[in-house]
């Protein structure tokens, strides 16, 4: 997607980093399992790769960023390899991996500092990873500078075991909803939201539906009187 003429201008990226990380391995289109892959690429076999973490130069104005965050925590007295796990560039982007108990207070500093102001968060995205063991759950925002045209994201991770990571609504308040959506589907906790209740399932609702290991079950849908069965009940091709 474009972000414009001026987003993200005078940026040269870094090669990207093939040395990723392998968390697990895919068969089939949609890597279903028992027969549930429809799709006729019952055959295909794939990995699944995260990005690994990028070397210096990144590259453009990527490198202005990094070394202006990186300053500025060391100034508050936080060791930027205790508050960044790693940066990665990938496919033209840039991406800040934070931990998670330093989150705020890097969010502030993007926010805050006169040559980052990253002042709009246009919201937090919600991804499973069952194969990232101990971080399975995946934050993702998106950060643009209004000021100096660029955009950026930040993630953080979680275990299924222990889902929490703050909130950032007192950083940028237009998280409110989009961290309610994703804890309704993913199961995040974001500890400080002023009202983290569900937005989109019933209040009743049981578990996170967009979680992989969700059951594939449901309710049977009536459409103009016809009775469409629920997921788990469906024919298989296989």
């Amino acid at each position: 997607m474009s972000d414009g003429p001026n987003t993200n201008s005078g940026q040269v990226p870094a090669p990207r980093d093939d040395s990723g990380e392998v968390i697990g391995v895919r068969t089939g289109m949609f890597g279903a399992n028992n027969g549930g892959d429809t799709s006729g690429y019952g055959g295909l076999v794939r990995t699944v790769t995260l990005p690994g973490a990028a070397s210096r130069p990144y590259g453009g104005w990527f490198d202005e960023v990094a070394d202006e965050l990186e300053g500025a925590l060391e100034e508050q007295g936080l060791l930027p390899g205790n508050a960044i796990e790693k940066t990665v560039v990938d496919r033209g982007e840039l991406t800040f991996h934070i931990a998670r108990e330093h989150l705020l207070q890097v969010a502030r500093t993007l926010r805050d500092d006169p040559a980052l102001r990253f002042e709009l968060c246009t919201g937090v995205s919600g991804v499973h990873y069952l194969g990232d063991k101990g971080r399975e759950l995946h934050a993702v925002y998106h950060l643009r500078s209004l000021t100096h045209g660029r955009l950026i994201r930040i993630e953080v991770s979680a275990p299924d075991s222990d889902p929490h990571v703050p909130s950032l609504v007192a950083v940028y308040p237009t998280n409110d909803w989009h961290e309610r959506e994703t804890y309704d589907f993913f199961g995040l906790i974001f500890d400080g939201h002023p009202a983290l209740t569900r937005i989109m399932m019933p209040d009743d609702w049981q578990g996170f539906p967009q979680r992989k290991d969700y059951p594939l079950g449901g309710i049977a849908v009536e459409y103009k009187g016809a009775q469409i069965p629920a997921p788990d009940q469906r024919r298989s091709y296989s």
